[in-house]
């Protein structure tokens, strides 16, 4: 299975710490967040890379260069979320399923059973791994039924408890065809409600693992402990 990494954001609430270096290839204990989050994946049986590339992909360009199970895409312009993952389709490189994932983020998650799930029900579009988190308010939260896991949108930023999108997405090529042509789009905002407004089948598969959103100064400062507790006991 292939793995789309978007890593093409410009990083605005972080730029001035690492001037010069787009956000998925700030150093963490010594090499850039995208090798921990390959790493990790590769861990869960993904094999083959494409990194979606816009603010400053040239750095990410020159490092991976060579890199025979990597594969960058520089966005055209700025895309959103969904015109990356409408981009990287044209190219061809991408499996049926294929998993997208935030960059800049990592759900330390055993992702076995959303694997499952997608094999076992063809009629799926896609799958949104759900992280269990004791206050949304940062992110908003999932809506779903808790039986079937079929997705029925997204509830506005609110304290307390919720599942939350971890940014980790199993889908079919045949949905990301019907994405809307719009540009730049959202996932979470445009795309996928308008796909459930035309009753296409998404399902959650919520965990409760670490999680780890580098988009701030303060969860950047806790990511050399987050991968030294999480990502480098797990190679040991």
């Amino acid at each position: 299975m292939t793995g789309l990494l978007l890593a093409g954001g410009f990083g605005t609430r972080i730029r001035d710490l690492h001037p010069g270096v787009p956000k998925p290839m700030i150093p963490i204990e010594g090499k850039p967040f995208l090798d921990w989050a390959m790493a990790y994946w590769r861990r869960q049986g993904i094999t083959r890379f494409v990194l979606s590339l816009g603010h400053l992909a040239d750095v990410a360009e020159r490092y991976y260069r060579g890199h025979p199970d990597v594969f960058t895409l520089v966005e055209p312009r700025p895309l959103g979320t969904g015109g990356a993952i409408r981009h990287a389709l044209s190219s061809g490189q991408l499996s049926d399923p294929f998993l997208a994932a935030n960059g800049d983020s990592l759900v330390a998650a055993d992702c076995r059973p959303a694997f499952e799930l997608m094999a076992s029900a063809p009629a799926a579009d896609g799958v949104l791994l759900g992280v269990a988190v004791p206050d949304a308010s940062r992110y908003g939260s999932l809506d779903f039924d808790p039986g079937t896991g079929r997705l029925r949108g997204f509830r506005e930023k609110q304290p307390g408890a919720g599942v939350i999108n971890g940014g980790v997405y199993l889908l079919r090529p045949r949905l990301v065809a019907r994405f809307p042509a719009a540009d730049p789009l959202s996932l979470e905002r445009e795309a996928f409600p308008r796909l459930l407004a035309e009753n296409v089948d998404l399902r959650v598969v919520p965990v409760t693992a670490p999680f780890l959103d580098i988009g701030t100064p303060e969860s950047l400062g806790e990511a050399s402990a987050f991968v030294r507790r999480v990502l480098c006991s797990d190679e040991s």
